[in-house]
């Protein structure tokens, strides 16, 4: 089953404490079904000096949301809908918007 989401695209937050927002996919997590939004759902992690981070503290980073809680905004018309597989007949597929039929990638 693919996840019709796929890294740089931008998608509108549909539930949640970010519910309304939109923002950039930085990572896919498809084993998990979850994906990274830049500057959404961003957490607090407590972290103690070590080489890489050698001042500790407190970090703040973006959580991961489901991605059912997230839906895809077309490059084009710039309105959030669902993305339909579309094959070429050299057998590669595209995603094309379902509201105005534009190739997405």
């Amino acid at each position: 089953m693919g996840l019709g989401i796929k890294k740089d695209d931008m998608v509108y937050v549909l539930a949640g404490k970010e519910k309304g927002k939109k923002g950039r996919v930085l990572a896919v997590q498809p084993d998990k079904n979850k994906v990274i939004v830049e500057k959404i759902n961003i957490i607090k992690k407590h972290m103690k000096p070590s080489k890489s981070n050698e001042q500790g503290g407190i970090i703040e980073k973006e959580g991961p949301i489901h991605i059912s809680n997230v839906m895809l905004v077309c490059p084009k018309c710039g309105v959030r809908s669902k993305a339909a597989n579309q094959g070429l007949e050299s057998g590669k597929k595209l995603r094309v918007c379902k509201k105005c039929k534009e190739v997405i990638d």
